[in-house]
């Protein structure tokens, strides 16, 4: 059975070292593509960084020594659209993936810290990916872990209250301008309290919009790891 993770290393077991350092207000996401070719595994990002220092922002990643070549896509506002041809060390590491069968979901940096999110065939390939990980002598610190055929709201972090409540209130017209449906509509049709109801949406949104849209690393992971 296939097995997804999610986890946490360091930049300098990963990649933009240098850049994250440089720029700490920076955030980097990796555009996931699901391929088992090397160069085509995350050859493009998308970097957050105040427009006034888009050329500080090239010259920076240009000489970060993870970078080979980089090319400028795209600008709009705050966030810059690269394509990244990968130093050797990065391209070593995503061979280590690609070899074991996963595939790359997600990958956020901020902080000097790289949030990953891969999915492998099945845990011996995870084991198999870990030990080499170890054995270059970087942290790993595994955040969660779960099947790849779990419910889709465990992809995004949602209980399934909190994907119920979201699910009834797009179904009644909640979100809708102007609504179709208040509060008091949903905690009928849900039976519980309003108070309950607003937690739940509150929970909720705020848990699908750091794991589908945000462009930096999440405050806090809790660690639940299924056997």
């Amino acid at each position: 059975m296939s097995v997804i993770t999610e986890f946490t290393v360091p930049a300098n077991a990963f990649a933009l070292e240098h850049t994250l350092e440089t720029l700490p207000d920076a955030t980097v996401e990796v555009e996931r593509l699901a391929t088992h070719s090397r160069e085509w595994v995350m050859p493009f990002l998308w970097v957050a960084a105040d427009e006034d220092d888009l050329e500080t922002l090239e010259t920076t990643l240009r000489n970060d020594p993870s970078v080979n070549e980089l090319t400028l896509l795209d600008s709009d506002s705050n966030v810059h659209y690269f394509n990244v041809d990968w130093a050797e060390p990065v391209q070593h590491l995503v061979d280590q993936i690609v070899d074991r069968h996963g595939v790359m979901q997600e990958a956020e940096a901020a902080n000097g810290t790289w949030y990953l999110k891969l999915q492998f065939v099945d845990r011996e390939a995870l084991e198999e990916f870990q030990t080499f990980f170890h054995e270059q002598g970087y942290a790993f610190e595994l955040q969660r872990m779960y099947p790849g055929s779990a419910p889709k709201e465990r992809e995004y972090d949602l209980t399934p209250e909190q994907r119920e409540a979201l699910v009834t209130a797009l179904r009644m017209g909640y979100f809708e301008v102007p609504r179709e449906a208040q509060i008091e509509d949903l905690a009928e049709a849900l039976d519980i309290s309003t108070n309950a109801v607003s937690e739940r949406l509150r929970r909720a949104t705020g848990n699908l919009t750091s794991n589908a849209l945000a462009v930096s690393l999440p405050s806090s992971v809790d660690v639940a790891v299924e056997r």
